[in-house]
C-alpha cells in the first residue's frame, strides 16, 4: 500500500466486532514510522457493547479525502481505493519530478 501520499487517518470502531475487521487490517498495513513522517493518525475505540458502525477517513496531501466503509469493502477494498488515489498522486508528482 503506497502510504506516501496519506497525510491523515481517522478511524472509528468497535476492536471486539468482527465487521471492524477490515478497519483494525487497515491500520496495521500502515508503516511503523507513520507518525515520524508527518502522519496523524486518530483512532476512537467503541465500547464493547456498542452496535455503530465502524468508520475510515483518509487525506491526501493534494486535499482529498475518503469516507471509506470497511464492512461494505473489505480489507482488499479499502487498500484498493487508497491506493488507486496514491498511484494517480504518484504519476502526477514523477511528471513534475523529471
Amino acid at each position: 500500500m503506497i502510504t506516501r501520499f496519506i497525510t491523515e487517518v481517522n478511524t472509528k470502531f468497535n476492536p471486539f466486532s468482527t465487521r471492524s475487521r477490515a478497519t483494525r487490517l487497515f491500520l496495521s498495513l500502515l508503516p511503523p514510522n507513520a507518525r515520524q513522517t508527518g502522519m496523524q493518525i486518530k483512532t476512537t475505540l467503541l465500547p464493547r457493547t456498542a452496535t455503530g458502525a465502524s468508520t475510515l477517513h483518509v487525506k491526501f496531501k493534494d486535499g482529498k479525502e475518503m469516507q471509506l466503509d470497511g464492512e461494505l469493502l473489505g480489507i482488499k477494498g479499502l487498500v484498493e481505493e487508497v491506493d488507486r488515489h496514491s498511484r494517480a498522486l504518484q504519476k502526477q508528482a514523477d511528471l513534475t519530478d523529471g
